[in-house]
């Protein structure tokens, strides 16, 4: 679901931003998910190896843990269902057609939860976050360009209702992105 402008037959007006609320928002399909498998010593050795080379055969994971192929291919099963892991292949933004990249930090005044709900729903939104300080809330967002940036801002986000106030921090360069900080 993009959301991208998109051109309106002669005469037909979207009579300026709508308010987006939990209700109006889009939603993504819900995946079922099961209790947080433990974390053994094993499992925390297979994530590990998973978080350098996601697609590593399970073969090869099971001789540096110490299982069969069969025994990993169940674990790391248990743990995307649980939502513990993701096996999704990360790209370079730039290199796939998307110029414009940025956290934008939100104020929001009363809950939380239907605004969160609302930016849950927008394709744009990669990470969401809950914080203290002086956001209440911040949202990286990967876009093609800045009119793409521009209109996201302005037709999908401040318009939601409990949005006080947003401010923009637009990337210049990824400096670092590692996802192989390992287990606890």
């Amino acid at each position: 679901m993009s959301t991208r402008p998109v051109d309106l037959p002669d005469g037909a007006s979207t009579a300026g931003p709508k308010r987006v609320t939990a209700a109006t928002a889009p939603t993504r399909r819900s995946r079922t998910r099961e209790s947080p498998p433990p974390l053994d010593e094993v499992t925390k050795k297979i994530i590990e190896q998973l978080q350098e080379d996601g697609r590593r055969p399970y073969a090869a994971i099971g001789s540096a843990v110490g299982l069969s192929e069969a025994a990993v291919r169940q674990r790391v099963q248990r743990l995307v269902r649980a939502g513990v892991v993701q096996i999704v292949a990360v790209t370079d933004p730039l290199r796939v057609g998307f110029t414009r990249q940025a956290m934008i930090g939100i104020r929001v005044d009363g809950a939380l939860d239907p605004v969160l709900q609302s930016l849950r729903g927008l394709d744009e939104v990669a990470y969401l976050v809950i914080t203290a300080g002086s956001f209440d809330v911040l949202a990286e967002v990967i876009c093609e360009d800045d009119q793409h940036l521009l209109y996201l801002l302005n037709e999908h986000i401040r318009p939601i209702e409990g949005v006080r106030s947003t401010e923009t921090f637009v990337y210049l360069e990824l400096s670092k992105q590692t996802y192989t900080w390992g287990t606890r």
